[in-house]
């Protein structure tokens, strides 16, 4: 327990920042917790049980401030963010297998949140909430937005690398079809996960303010890329982070590995591998950044297309999502990830094409900057392009820049990529 039995609400908000650290330490030190996990509500008490396959039973509770996660006695205790109020808006469940069962939705909701069930998924989430509920008073009673976690393909497949899965769209088709339902209102999704195509039905008219886009290295054995020795192994399922790493040593072996930000430190710290890369972003929202040995960047490694950004979609012509999502939307992360978006659009690009590409802003907004990059997954060959305009045009563009490049490296490039 944390502090006794004290409602974490009573403490500072710089109190409540140092348990909310502790407690994401704790959590990526629990060996033996395992992915598939079920979470299961209870609502009317406030609180939450966990049963997590290969563990031990877990205890989660609903606070009004801070996720904590603290193990203890061979269990696991949890507080997370605002997580009271959301109890009274329904329960909370993360399925274990198969298959996209949505939880009920209560009537009482004026918005239902659709969300992935990670630890960076649920901030998201409790972030959009947050926001939200600041900006509508009518969203700030109890029980007016509920937050519905939905597994998706991407969550359920984690031995096998996102490429062999086909792509983009692994973590949001079931969200999109739960959307459709009307199962939930509108979605929280990581903009690097959604693919540049949305089903019918669905639009994206909001992203909040956007993080630190560069990515980082997590190593216990060096302090940097150029640090790493010949040969050393590197975890990412990312083929942009691949091909970069192996123009720069082509000796590096760059595995498969995937799962939670928690999942990744803790194989790290067992020794799997001796290196991994994470986006800055999520590290940084979920308060680990101690864990990083060098902030990379633009021109050591590109990052990817819409990298630290969170949309949130809506159905198309739903007034009522509308309205509350203009109130969130920050207009210059939304213009920039436009532009990469449109060049990612333009190469066809996936996870299965090694793509990067930032723009962002100058002149006070009124001007964007591009750079985009392709290559081949092995890093024996890398090509870059630069553009720039007024930021009106900022689709034009980035789809200019993706014509410029695809034009430039040729029709077989991206079959060679799929190999």
């Amino acid at each position: 327990q944390i502090e006794g039995e004290r409602d974490l609400f009573s403490f500072s908000e710089e109190r409540r920042r140092e348990l909310w650290k502790k407690a994401v330490r704790a959590r990526s030190a629990m060996a033996g917790v395992r992915e598939r996990s079920a979470f299961v509500g209870n609502a009317a008490a406030g609180s939450a049980k966990s049963s997590v396959v290969g563990a031990s039973e877990a205890r989660c509770e609903w606070t009004s401030t801070t996720r904590v996660l603290v193990a203890c006695g061979g269990k696991s205790r949890h507080a997370t963010e605002r997580g009271r109020e959301h109890a009274a808006g329904g329960a909370l469940r993360m399925q274990g297998g198969g298959g996209d069962s949505v939880e009920p939705r209560n009537p009482d909701a004026l918005v239902v949140i659709g969300t992935r069930g990670s630890p960076l998924a649920l901030w998201q989430a409790h972030e959009t909430e947050r926001c939200l509920k600041e900006a509508f008073p009518e969203l700030a009673k109890e029980g007016a937005i509920q937050i519905s976690v939905i597994n998706t393909s991407g969550d359920r497949f984690l031995e096998t690398s996102l490429a062999d899965m086909g792509g983009k769209g692994l973590f949001t088709k079931e969200i999109d079809a739960a959307q459709l339902r009307g199962d939930v209102d509108i979605a929280v999704h990581s903009m690097k996960d959604v693919p540049t195509w949305l089903p019918e039905g669905i639009c994206l008219p909001c992203m909040l303010e956007r993080e630190d886009t560069r990515d980082v290295l997590l190593s216990p054995k060096a302090k940097s890329i150029s640090e790493l020795p010949d040969g050393a192994v590197i975890g990412s399922a990312s083929l942009r982070r691949k091909s970069q790493l192996l123009a720069k040593n082509s000796t590096f072996k760059v595995v498969n590995f995937r799962g939670n930000l928690q999942t990744r430190i803790r194989k790290l710290n067992e020794g799997v591998v001796d290196a991994t890369m994470l986006a800055c972003a999520g590290l940084s929202r979920m308060g680990m950044m101690e864990h990083a040995s060098q902030i990379v960047e633009w021109d050591e490694m590109l990052p990817a297309v819409a990298q630290g950004a969170i949309g949130i979609t809506c159905r198309t012509g739903d007034e009522k999502m509308l309205k509350y999502l203009a109130a969130l939307n920050h207009q210059d992360t939304l213009t920039c990830v436009t532009a990469e978006r449109a060049f990612l659009e333009a190469l066809d690009g996936s996870c299965r094409t090694p793509i990067a590409g930032q723009a962002w802003l100058v002149d006070g907004g009124a001007r964007i900057e591009f750079r985009g990059l392709v290559a081949r997954p092995d890093g024996s060959e890398v090509h870059e392009v630069e553009r720039s305009g007024a930021a009106e045009h900022a689709e034009k563009i980035g789809r200019e820049a993706g014509a410029e490049l695809k034009a430039k490296i040729g029709s077989d490039f991206f079959a060679v990529a799929e190999e």
